[in-house]
């Protein structure tokens, strides 16, 4: 999925970026307030992982703002402040989660998914179709009980199509998902990854709806 993360401190930055990047996800790193603000106005993120105190303002304002405007995106607060007064005020303000300084990656990872299987529906990170079973935890799949191997690429590809199975995603929705701001965009990149995952989990399991996107079965 595509995610913004909100941190002005540049280790603890680099390090959540790489990490989550890692995972397949595109990542916009934002070290200010109103940058932030400006990307949300102009993508739609699966997930928001926001820093309350920031150089020229505070995180929750950008958390009120979103839930003002009915944007549901799930956000998780990353921050040095246990207070439980400080806790209680961001899940006051809209927050999914909420994860205090310093923290484990992995677990990171894991509420990640979570608060995702959460707004997308789901009680479990397995994803079950004719023939396929996809554990998002794991980062597993198996075709037929046949396991197989993805790249990064590729199974941010398969994640975004099995949010909503039988659901239609433009090119544009896919594209979101593998680039972040800044990212040099490939007219082609989309329909590569499509083919890729044809020829690993059967031609026929995704479908092309010509000039509008693709479904998968």
């Amino acid at each position: 999925m595509r995610v913004l993360l909100v941190e002005d401190d540049h280790v603890l930055g680099e390090a959540l970026r790489d990490h989550v990047a890692a995972a397949g996800h595109a990542v916009d790193w934002f070290k200010t307030l109103g940058e932030a603000m400006a990307a949300t106005e102009t993508v739609s993120y699966g997930l928001i992982l926001l820093d309350l105190r920031l150089a020229d303002g505070e995180g929750l304002s950008l958390l009120r703002a979103l839930r003002k405007a009915n944007n549901a995106v799930p956000v998780i607060i990353l921050t040095a402040h246990d207070q439980v007064s400080d806790r209680i005020e961001g899940l006051n303000a809209g927050a999914d989660d909420y994860l205090v300084k310093p923290f484990n990656l992995g677990e990171l990872t894991a509420r990640m998914l979570a608060v995702s299987r959460r707004y997308e529906g789901r009680s479990t990170p397995i994803v079950r179709l004719p023939g396929i079973e996809i554990d998002q935890a794991a980062k597993s799949i198996t075709v037929n009980d046949r396991s197989l191997t993805l790249s990064a690429r590729e199974w941010a590809v398969l994640e975004k199509l099995v949010e909503r199975p039988g659901a239609l995603i433009s090119k544009a929705q896919l594209q979101e998902t593998l680039y972040e701001f800044g990212a040099e965009i490939e007219s082609n990149t989309v329909e590569v990854y499509i083919s890729r995952l044809r020829k690993k989990i059967g031609s026929d399991r995704v479908e092309t709806v010509r000039g509008l996107g693709y479904t998968i079965r």
